[in-house]
């Protein structure tokens, strides 16, 4: 389940990536590229993919945006796979979503060694639905949007999807660091933590 979007760089490969990559993007003048949220993952080599179909939405979470989106979705959709092309609004939003799901499961599920995302939904619930809700404020206020209602409930439902998946909060800097930045920057202006629980269960983990 992840992020994926063409590589340019020789040095960083961003192919198969998963977190918030707009800043890479916009750095190397590539804001517009074409992008794939991508739901669907394979137990291992040589079984059939699993997609990313939940019960809040049945028909898929696949989500392509640009130029080549419909290329994309149909190469997807012949191989038995769904995949909505989105505008730039509406997968700006899926995306935030997804970073959001990953943030916010990986981060409760690690102060809890050995939780899987199933066991972060079911048994750590009242955490998890704080800090989605903390880090769905910070992310809307920050790209001035409006996310759609039940976010939480589609997170969750992500979850029960993908009950076997480990948790661990890896790849910092795309992830957790996004949302870890817009702390610092307020803080930076003498303007309060947007995140105040993120930052603190970072700081509890030693990951900051």
């Amino acid at each position: 389940m992840m992020i994926l979007r063409p590589s340019w760089s020789p040095h960083l490969s961003l192919d198969g990536a998963n977190g918030m990559l707009e800043p890479w993007f916009h750095s190397k003048g590539i804001g517009e590229a074409d992008q794939v949220l991508a739901y669907f993952a394979i137990s291992k080599l040589g079984e059939p993919p699993i997609d990313g179909k939940t019960d809040t939405d049945p028909g898929g979470l696949t989500a392509a945006y640009g130029k080549w989106a419909s290329a994309v979705a149909a190469r997807l959709r012949a191989g038995g796979l769904s995949c909505k092309v989105l505008d730039k609004e509406a997968f700006q939003k899926q995306m935030l979503e997804k970073l959001i799901w990953i943030c916010a499961f990986m981060l409760v599920g690690a102060r809890h060694p050995g939780a899987t995302v199933g066991a972060v939904e079911k048994e750590f619930h009242s955490e998890v639905s704080s800090l989605i809700a903390e880090l769905a404020a910070a992310a809307a206020a920050e790209k001035d949007l409006v996310f759609e209602a039940a976010m939480e409930d589609r997170l969750c439902a992500y979850s029960r999807a993908v009950a076997h998946f480990p948790t661990a909060v890896k790849e910092f800097n795309w992830r957790n660091g996004w949302f870890y930045s817009l702390s610092e920057k307020a803080i930076a202006e003498g303007k309060p933590d947007p995140c105040p629980l993120h930052t603190a269960w970072l700081k509890e983990l030693k990951i900051v």
